[in-house]
Formats: structure tokens, sequence, C-alpha cells
């Protein structure tokens, strides 16, 4: 599939800076959802700013990987890596679950939705980010063969 290792390496660089661009990103995203979505008092809007940070989570956990791999690329995964994973995905449950409950009571108590400016602004630059950011990671996801990128798209 790839034509020369140093194409291979130019992949891994654009990768690598997809997963910076990632975490950066997320990182502003989890505050301004959070500190909206908490002077908002609208759950959907501070959950998604919780959902951020689990994607910080991921994207650390793919720039090691890509890392890793740009230095040594026969090296297997590190303790750090599959911690990373396995706490991405632990917290992805734990932040269902907490949804969940907020579900629940606001049933229970009538509590009907408001939907805000911020939580339409904010959904608006959120899908237009994350549509680029995943298909730019498919592509190089592809282009490297890996797993563990297109997964990472596919969670994006």
């Amino acid at each position: 599939m790839l034509q020369q290792p140093q194409d291979e390496q130019v992949f891994y660089n654009k990768a690598f800076l997809l997963s910076i661009f990632t975490i950066l990103y997320n990182i502003a995203e989890g505050v301004v959802s959070m500190v909206l979505g908490y002077s908002d008092e609208t759950l959907a809007l501070f959950g998604f700013g919780a959902d951020s940070f689990i994607e910080v989570m991921s994207g650390i956990g793919i720039a090691v990987m890509i890392f890793r791999i740009r230095r040594n690329p026969e090296s297997s995964k590190s303790k750090f890596e599959i911690r990373a994973l396995m706490t991405t995905g632990f917290a992805f449950y734990l932040l269902s679950a907490g949804l969940l409950a907020g579900i629940v009571l606001n049933i229970v108590s009538h509590h009907k939705p408001v939907t805000t400016l911020w939580g339409v602004i904010i959904s608006i630059i959120s899908i237009g980010m994350m549509t680029w950011l995943m298909n730019s990671k498919k592509r190089f996801g592809k282009q490297l063969d890996s797993g563990p990128i297109i997964a990472d798209a596919n969670c994006t």
C-alpha cells in the first residue's frame, strides 16, 4: 500500500499533527461547553464538554502511539498507550451512565430541556470540525493501514 518509507513518515507526521490538534481543540471545546452548560443549566451541553475531555484522553493515547511508531516501527504498545485507550473506553461508559441518570432525573422531575444559543453555536462548530477531523484521520489511517487511527477517527 505504501510506496516508500519516506511517504510513511510524512503520513505519520500528518497523523501526529492531527492528534495534537484534536487534543488542543477538545480541551478548548470542553472548557467552553462545560462552563456554558453549567451557566445555562443544560446537562446536554455540560455532558458534551465532558465528552470532549474523554476525546482528549484518546488523542493523547494516539499521539503517544504515533510518536512510538515513528521512533521504532517494530516496537509493541506501551503500557501507557494501553491504559490511555482503556481509560477512554471506561470514561465513555461512565459518561453514558451519568447522562442516562440525568435523563431519568429530568423525566422524573418533569424538567424540559432548553435549547440555548450557545448550544446551537457550539454544535454547528463541532459538527464542522469533527467531520473534517474524522475524514482526515480516516484518510491517514487507511494510508498507514492503522486500525487504532481509524478507530480514533470513528470515535471522533
